[in-house]
Protein backbone atom coordinates (compact mmCIF):
# COMPACT_ATOMS: atom_id res chain seq x y z
CA UNK A 1 0.00 0.00 0.00
CA UNK A 2 1.36 3.41 -0.98
CA UNK A 3 2.32 5.91 1.69
CA UNK A 4 -0.44 8.34 0.66
CA UNK A 5 -3.01 5.56 0.90
CA UNK A 6 -1.97 4.73 4.44
CA UNK A 7 -2.52 8.34 5.45
CA UNK A 8 -6.00 8.31 3.91
CA UNK A 9 -6.69 4.93 5.50
CA UNK A 10 -5.73 6.27 8.92
CA UNK A 11 -7.86 9.37 8.45
CA UNK A 12 -10.90 7.25 7.62
CA UNK A 13 -10.33 5.02 10.66
CA UNK A 14 -9.87 8.04 12.90
CA UNK A 15 -13.45 9.07 12.15
CA UNK A 16 -14.63 5.82 13.80
CA UNK A 17 -13.36 6.83 17.25
CA UNK A 18 -15.88 9.13 18.96
CA UNK A 19 -13.54 10.20 21.75
CA UNK A 20 -10.88 11.20 19.23
CA UNK A 21 -13.16 13.15 16.90
CA UNK A 22 -14.96 14.64 19.90
CA UNK A 23 -11.76 16.31 21.12
CA UNK A 24 -10.13 17.76 17.99
CA UNK A 25 -7.76 19.92 20.01
CA UNK A 26 -6.24 16.98 21.86
CA UNK A 27 -3.78 14.35 20.65
CA UNK A 28 -4.00 11.03 22.46
CA UNK A 29 -0.47 9.55 22.44
CA UNK A 30 -0.78 6.93 25.18
CA UNK A 31 -2.11 3.85 23.40
CA UNK A 32 0.47 1.53 24.99
CA UNK A 33 -1.29 2.26 28.30
CA UNK A 34 -4.78 1.79 26.87
CA UNK A 35 -6.17 2.16 23.37
CA UNK A 36 -9.26 4.15 22.43
CA UNK A 37 -12.41 2.31 21.34
CA UNK A 38 -13.97 2.44 17.88
CA UNK A 39 -17.70 2.98 17.48
CA UNK A 40 -18.19 -0.66 16.47
CA UNK A 41 -16.96 -1.82 19.89
CA UNK A 42 -19.12 0.67 21.76
CA UNK A 43 -22.17 -0.35 19.74
CA UNK A 44 -21.50 -4.05 20.30
CA UNK A 45 -21.38 -3.44 24.06
CA UNK A 46 -24.62 -1.48 23.99
CA UNK A 47 -26.31 -4.12 21.86
CA UNK A 48 -25.26 -6.90 24.22
CA UNK A 49 -26.39 -5.02 27.34
CA UNK A 50 -29.74 -4.07 25.82
CA UNK A 51 -30.62 -7.35 24.09
CA UNK A 52 -29.10 -10.38 25.82
CA UNK A 53 -27.32 -9.44 29.05
CA UNK A 54 -27.29 -12.56 31.25
CA UNK A 55 -24.93 -14.86 33.10
CA UNK A 56 -23.19 -17.61 31.16
CA UNK A 57 -23.38 -21.36 31.70
CA UNK A 58 -25.98 -21.03 34.45
CA UNK A 59 -29.30 -20.75 32.69
CA UNK A 60 -31.30 -22.40 29.91
CA UNK A 61 -33.28 -19.38 28.72
CA UNK A 62 -32.34 -17.64 25.42
CA UNK A 63 -30.41 -14.69 26.88
CA UNK A 64 -28.21 -16.99 28.96
CA UNK A 65 -27.69 -19.30 25.99
CA UNK A 66 -26.72 -16.38 23.75
CA UNK A 67 -24.21 -15.18 26.35
CA UNK A 68 -22.71 -18.66 26.68
CA UNK A 69 -22.43 -18.90 22.89
CA UNK A 70 -20.87 -15.43 22.74
CA UNK A 71 -18.12 -16.48 25.13
CA UNK A 72 -17.35 -19.66 23.21
CA UNK A 73 -17.38 -17.85 19.89
CA UNK A 74 -14.98 -15.24 21.25
CA UNK A 75 -12.59 -17.99 22.34
CA UNK A 76 -12.54 -19.09 18.72
CA UNK A 77 -12.07 -15.52 17.54
CA UNK A 78 -9.03 -15.14 19.80
CA UNK A 79 -7.49 -18.33 18.41
CA UNK A 80 -8.09 -17.29 14.81
CA UNK A 81 -6.82 -13.74 15.37
CA UNK A 82 -3.59 -15.03 16.92
CA UNK A 83 -2.95 -17.54 14.15
CA UNK A 84 -3.37 -20.59 16.38
CA UNK A 85 -1.73 -23.55 14.59
CA UNK A 86 -3.94 -26.16 16.29
CA UNK A 87 -7.14 -24.60 17.70
CA UNK A 88 -8.63 -27.99 18.60
CA UNK A 89 -5.80 -28.68 21.06
CA UNK A 90 -5.36 -25.21 22.56
CA UNK A 91 -7.38 -23.29 25.15
CA UNK A 92 -8.36 -19.69 25.79
CA UNK A 93 -9.18 -18.42 29.27
CA UNK A 94 -10.51 -14.92 29.77
CA UNK A 95 -8.82 -12.74 32.38
CA UNK A 96 -8.87 -9.10 33.45
CA UNK A 97 -5.65 -8.32 31.59
CA UNK A 98 -2.03 -9.29 31.03
CA UNK A 99 -0.95 -8.86 34.64
CA UNK A 100 -3.62 -11.22 35.98
CA UNK A 101 -3.04 -13.65 33.14
CA UNK A 102 0.70 -13.95 33.69
CA UNK A 103 0.19 -14.34 37.43
CA UNK A 104 -2.31 -17.14 36.85
CA UNK A 105 0.16 -18.95 34.62
CA UNK A 106 2.81 -18.52 37.31
CA UNK A 107 0.81 -19.57 40.36
CA UNK A 108 -1.84 -21.91 38.95
CA UNK A 109 0.33 -23.73 36.41
CA UNK A 110 4.08 -23.17 36.75
CA UNK A 111 4.23 -23.95 40.48
CA UNK A 112 2.73 -27.38 39.73
CA UNK A 113 5.11 -28.12 36.85
CA UNK A 114 8.52 -27.30 38.32
CA UNK A 115 10.61 -29.78 40.27
CA UNK A 116 13.58 -29.42 42.61
CA UNK A 117 16.64 -28.40 40.60
CA UNK A 118 14.72 -26.99 37.63
CA UNK A 119 15.63 -23.66 36.03
CA UNK A 120 13.61 -20.80 34.53
CA UNK A 121 14.61 -17.75 32.48
CA UNK A 122 13.16 -14.32 33.36
CA UNK A 123 13.47 -11.07 31.31
CA UNK A 124 14.44 -8.64 34.07
CA UNK A 125 14.53 -5.62 31.74
CA UNK A 126 10.93 -6.06 30.59
CA UNK A 127 7.65 -4.95 32.18
CA UNK A 128 7.39 -5.73 35.89
CA UNK A 129 4.26 -7.80 35.15
CA UNK A 130 6.53 -10.23 33.26
CA UNK A 131 9.03 -10.41 36.11
CA UNK A 132 7.25 -10.46 39.46
CA UNK A 133 4.90 -13.43 38.86
CA UNK A 134 7.78 -15.80 38.07
CA UNK A 135 9.71 -14.72 41.16
CA UNK A 136 6.55 -15.10 43.22
CA UNK A 137 6.17 -18.65 41.91
CA UNK A 138 9.79 -19.47 42.74
CA UNK A 139 9.34 -18.06 46.26
CA UNK A 140 6.20 -20.16 46.77
CA UNK A 141 8.08 -23.28 45.67
CA UNK A 142 10.99 -22.42 47.92
CA UNK A 143 8.66 -22.35 50.93
CA UNK A 144 7.68 -25.92 50.06
CA UNK A 145 11.31 -26.99 49.86
CA UNK A 146 11.53 -27.00 46.05
CA UNK A 147 14.60 -25.10 44.85
CA UNK A 148 14.37 -23.51 41.41
CA UNK A 149 17.19 -21.51 39.80
CA UNK A 150 16.30 -18.23 38.06
CA UNK A 151 18.44 -17.30 35.05
CA UNK A 152 18.44 -13.75 33.70
CA UNK A 153 17.44 -13.37 30.06
CA UNK A 154 20.42 -11.93 28.12
CA UNK A 155 19.95 -8.88 25.90
CA UNK A 156 21.96 -7.57 22.95
CA UNK A 157 23.59 -4.29 23.90
CA UNK A 158 23.52 -3.04 20.31
CA UNK A 159 19.83 -3.63 19.48
CA UNK A 160 18.07 -4.21 22.80
CA UNK A 161 16.68 -7.54 21.50
CA UNK A 162 17.06 -10.77 23.36
CA UNK A 163 20.46 -12.32 22.72
CA UNK A 164 19.42 -15.73 21.39
CA UNK A 165 23.02 -16.93 21.00
CA UNK A 166 23.91 -16.19 24.62
CA UNK A 167 20.57 -17.66 25.71
CA UNK A 168 21.40 -20.92 23.93
CA UNK A 169 24.60 -21.15 26.00
CA UNK A 170 22.72 -20.34 29.19
CA UNK A 171 20.02 -23.00 29.10
CA UNK A 172 20.48 -26.60 30.19
CA UNK A 173 18.52 -29.83 30.29
CA UNK A 174 16.87 -28.51 33.48
CA UNK A 175 15.56 -25.31 31.83
CA UNK A 176 11.80 -25.82 31.97
CA UNK A 177 10.34 -22.36 31.41
CA UNK A 178 11.24 -19.12 29.60
CA UNK A 179 9.32 -15.84 29.88
CA UNK A 180 9.50 -13.40 26.95
CA UNK A 181 7.87 -10.22 25.64
CA UNK A 182 6.75 -9.77 22.05
CA UNK A 183 7.07 -5.96 21.78
CA UNK A 184 8.89 -4.02 24.49
CA UNK A 185 6.70 -1.51 26.31
CA UNK A 186 9.46 1.13 26.64
CA UNK A 187 11.69 0.67 23.60
CA UNK A 188 9.02 -0.36 21.08
CA UNK A 189 11.20 -3.09 19.64
CA UNK A 190 9.99 -6.44 18.36
CA UNK A 191 11.98 -8.78 20.61
CA UNK A 192 12.24 -11.43 17.88
CA UNK A 193 10.58 -14.14 19.91
CA UNK A 194 10.65 -16.44 16.88
CA UNK A 195 14.38 -16.98 17.61
CA UNK A 196 13.81 -18.17 21.16
CA UNK A 197 12.55 -21.68 20.40
CA UNK A 198 15.71 -22.55 18.50
CA UNK A 199 17.79 -21.22 21.39
CA UNK A 200 16.03 -23.11 24.20
CA UNK A 201 15.22 -26.36 22.41
CA UNK A 202 12.00 -28.26 21.82
CA UNK A 203 10.99 -29.03 25.40
CA UNK A 204 11.12 -25.74 27.37
CA UNK A 205 7.81 -23.92 27.79
CA UNK A 206 7.78 -20.35 26.45
CA UNK A 207 5.30 -17.81 27.82
CA UNK A 208 4.89 -14.59 25.83
CA UNK A 209 3.63 -11.24 27.11
CA UNK A 210 1.75 -9.96 24.04
CA UNK A 211 0.28 -6.83 25.65
CA UNK A 212 1.96 -4.46 23.18
CA UNK A 213 1.58 -6.58 20.06
CA UNK A 214 -2.01 -7.88 19.94
CA UNK A 215 -4.00 -5.17 18.20
CA UNK A 216 -0.88 -3.31 17.10
CA UNK A 217 0.69 -5.64 14.52
CA UNK A 218 0.14 -9.14 13.10
CA UNK A 219 0.65 -11.99 15.58
CA UNK A 220 1.30 -15.55 14.38
CA UNK A 221 1.53 -18.09 17.17
CA UNK A 222 2.56 -20.70 14.62
CA UNK A 223 5.60 -18.65 13.58
CA UNK A 224 6.48 -17.68 17.16
CA UNK A 225 6.20 -21.25 18.49
CA UNK A 226 5.31 -20.27 22.06
CA UNK A 227 3.22 -22.20 24.58
CA UNK A 228 1.40 -19.31 26.27
CA UNK A 229 0.37 -15.91 24.90
CA UNK A 230 -1.20 -13.41 27.29
CA UNK A 231 -2.69 -10.04 26.37
CA UNK A 232 -4.96 -7.26 27.60
CA UNK A 233 -8.15 -6.46 25.73
CA UNK A 234 -8.06 -2.78 26.64
CA UNK A 235 -4.80 -2.29 24.74
CA UNK A 236 -6.44 -3.99 21.74
CA UNK A 237 -9.43 -1.61 21.49
CA UNK A 238 -11.70 -3.62 23.85
CA UNK A 239 -12.99 -2.55 27.28
CA UNK A 240 -10.84 -2.45 30.42
CA UNK A 241 -11.00 -5.61 32.50
CA UNK A 242 -10.79 -7.91 29.49
CA UNK A 243 -7.95 -10.08 28.28
CA UNK A 244 -6.99 -13.65 27.53
CA UNK A 245 -4.51 -16.42 28.21
CA UNK A 246 -3.96 -18.63 25.18
CA UNK A 247 -2.32 -21.98 25.96
CA UNK A 248 -1.05 -24.49 23.43
CA UNK A 249 -1.49 -27.44 25.80
CA UNK A 250 1.33 -29.53 24.34
CA UNK A 251 4.26 -29.13 26.76
CA UNK A 252 3.24 -29.81 30.33
CA UNK A 253 -0.22 -30.18 31.80
CA UNK A 254 -3.18 -28.30 30.26
CA UNK A 255 -3.59 -24.82 31.72
CA UNK A 256 -6.67 -24.09 33.80
CA UNK A 257 -7.02 -21.47 36.56
CA UNK A 258 -7.57 -23.26 39.86
CA UNK A 259 -10.48 -22.78 42.20
CA UNK A 260 -14.09 -21.89 41.60
CA UNK A 261 -14.70 -19.62 38.63
CA UNK A 262 -17.38 -17.00 39.16
CA UNK A 263 -19.25 -14.87 36.70
CA UNK A 264 -17.08 -13.96 33.71
CA UNK A 265 -16.74 -10.41 32.46
CA UNK A 266 -19.37 -10.95 29.78
CA UNK A 267 -19.42 -7.29 28.69
CA UNK A 268 -15.64 -7.25 28.35
CA UNK A 269 -15.71 -10.48 26.35
CA UNK A 270 -18.38 -9.03 24.04
CA UNK A 271 -16.19 -5.97 23.52
CA UNK A 272 -13.14 -8.13 22.82
CA UNK A 273 -14.89 -10.08 20.09
CA UNK A 274 -16.04 -6.83 18.48
CA UNK A 275 -12.55 -5.35 18.77
CA UNK A 276 -10.95 -8.33 17.05
CA UNK A 277 -13.54 -8.07 14.26
CA UNK A 278 -12.71 -4.37 13.86
CA UNK A 279 -8.98 -5.05 13.86
CA UNK A 280 -9.38 -7.73 11.19
CA UNK A 281 -11.21 -5.23 8.98
CA UNK A 282 -8.65 -2.49 9.60
CA UNK A 283 -5.73 -4.86 9.02
CA UNK A 284 -3.08 -5.50 11.72
CA UNK A 285 -0.36 -5.34 9.06
CA UNK A 286 -1.50 -1.86 8.03
CA UNK A 287 -1.66 -0.76 11.65
CA UNK A 288 1.85 -2.05 12.15
CA UNK A 289 3.24 -0.25 9.11
CA UNK A 290 1.51 3.01 10.02
CA UNK A 291 2.68 3.10 13.63
CA UNK A 292 6.24 2.18 12.62
CA UNK A 293 6.19 5.08 10.16
CA UNK A 294 4.90 7.53 12.76
CA UNK A 295 7.45 6.37 15.33
CA UNK A 296 10.26 6.78 12.79
CA UNK A 297 8.96 10.27 11.98
CA UNK A 298 9.15 11.15 15.65
CA UNK A 299 12.61 9.67 16.26
CA UNK A 300 13.96 11.37 13.12
CA UNK A 301 12.72 14.69 14.49
CA UNK A 302 14.05 14.09 18.00
CA UNK A 303 17.51 13.32 16.62
CA UNK A 304 17.76 16.94 15.47
CA UNK A 305 16.87 18.35 18.90
CA UNK A 306 19.97 18.38 21.08
CA UNK A 307 18.31 18.44 24.54
CA UNK A 308 16.47 15.17 23.94
CA UNK A 309 17.68 11.63 24.45
CA UNK A 310 15.71 8.80 22.90
CA UNK A 311 15.75 5.83 25.26
CA UNK A 312 16.74 2.42 23.93
CA UNK A 313 18.61 1.23 20.88
CA UNK A 314 20.43 4.12 19.25
CA UNK A 315 21.06 2.19 16.03
CA UNK A 316 17.33 2.27 15.29
CA UNK A 317 17.51 6.06 15.05
CA UNK A 318 20.04 6.13 12.25
CA UNK A 319 19.17 6.34 8.57
CA UNK A 320 19.82 2.96 7.00
CA UNK A 321 19.69 1.32 10.43
CA UNK A 322 20.76 -2.34 10.53
CA UNK A 323 18.06 -3.00 13.14
CA UNK A 324 14.29 -2.56 13.05
CA UNK A 325 12.40 0.64 13.66
CA UNK A 326 10.12 1.04 16.68
CA UNK A 327 6.60 -0.36 16.73
CA UNK A 328 4.65 2.76 17.59
CA UNK A 329 6.45 3.42 20.91
CA UNK A 330 9.06 6.15 21.40
CA UNK A 331 10.42 6.98 24.84
CA UNK A 332 12.63 9.98 25.51
CA UNK A 333 13.95 12.46 28.08
CA UNK A 334 14.83 16.13 28.12
CA UNK A 335 18.27 17.01 29.43
CA UNK A 336 16.99 19.71 31.82
CA UNK A 337 13.22 19.21 32.24
CA UNK A 338 11.94 16.48 34.56
CA UNK A 339 9.81 13.88 32.77
CA UNK A 340 6.72 14.54 34.92
CA UNK A 341 7.04 18.28 34.31
CA UNK A 342 7.47 17.70 30.59
CA UNK A 343 4.31 15.59 30.61
CA UNK A 344 2.34 18.44 32.21
CA UNK A 345 3.79 20.93 29.73
CA UNK A 346 2.86 18.74 26.78
CA UNK A 347 -0.71 18.37 28.04
CA UNK A 348 -0.98 22.17 28.23
CA UNK A 349 -0.32 22.04 24.48
CA UNK A 350 -2.91 19.32 23.90
CA UNK A 351 -0.76 16.15 24.04
CA UNK A 352 -1.55 13.22 26.32
CA UNK A 353 1.57 11.13 26.97
CA UNK A 354 2.88 8.80 29.68
CA UNK A 355 5.51 10.36 31.94
CA UNK A 356 6.93 8.20 34.76
CA UNK A 357 9.01 5.08 35.36
CA UNK A 358 6.91 2.98 32.94
CA UNK A 359 6.64 -0.10 35.20
CA UNK A 360 10.09 -1.32 34.27
CA UNK A 361 11.59 -4.48 35.69
CA UNK A 362 14.62 -4.23 37.96
CA UNK A 363 17.20 -4.40 35.16
CA UNK A 364 15.44 -1.90 32.88
CA UNK A 365 15.54 1.88 32.63
CA UNK A 366 15.19 3.23 36.16
CA UNK A 367 14.79 6.93 35.39
CA UNK A 368 11.48 8.58 34.59
CA UNK A 369 10.86 9.35 30.95
CA UNK A 370 8.17 10.43 28.50
CA UNK A 371 6.58 7.76 26.35
CA UNK A 372 4.68 8.44 23.15
CA UNK A 373 2.69 5.45 21.92
CA UNK A 374 0.72 5.51 18.70
CA UNK A 375 -2.14 3.70 17.04
CA UNK A 376 -4.13 3.66 13.81
CA UNK A 377 -6.04 6.82 14.77
CA UNK A 378 -2.92 8.98 15.13
CA UNK A 379 -1.72 11.20 12.32
CA UNK A 380 1.46 12.65 10.88
CA UNK A 381 0.13 16.09 11.75
CA UNK A 382 0.01 15.15 15.45
CA UNK A 383 3.61 13.93 15.34
CA UNK A 384 4.78 17.06 13.51
CA UNK A 385 2.92 19.33 15.94
CA UNK A 386 4.47 17.48 18.88
CA UNK A 387 7.94 17.99 17.41
CA UNK A 388 7.24 21.70 17.01
CA UNK A 389 6.33 22.00 20.68
CA UNK A 390 9.35 19.96 21.76
CA UNK A 391 11.59 22.19 19.62
CA UNK A 392 10.24 25.27 21.43
CA UNK A 393 11.38 23.68 24.71
CA UNK A 394 14.90 23.03 23.42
Amino acid sequence: MAEEDLAAWSSALRAEFPIVTGHPGLAYLDSAATAQKPRAVLEAVQEYLTTSNANAGRGTYPWANRTTNLIEETRGRVKAFLGDPDPDASSVHFVSGTTEGLRLVALDWLTHELRDGDEIVVPFADHEANVSPWLEAVAALDRRGTRVTVREMPYQLSSGDYDADRLAGLVSARTRFVAVTHVHHVYGGDMNVHRIRRAVGPDAVICMDAAQSVGHLPVSLEALDVDFAVFSGHKALALPGSGAVWSRGVRGAPFAPRGWSGTPNTVGIASLGAALDWLDRAGPARIGRWTVELAARLTDGLRTLAPYEVVGCQLSLAEGSPVQQRHGIVTFRHRDIDAADLGFILFSHGFMVRADGLCQGRAGENRSSVRVSLHAYNSRHEVDRLLEVLAELS
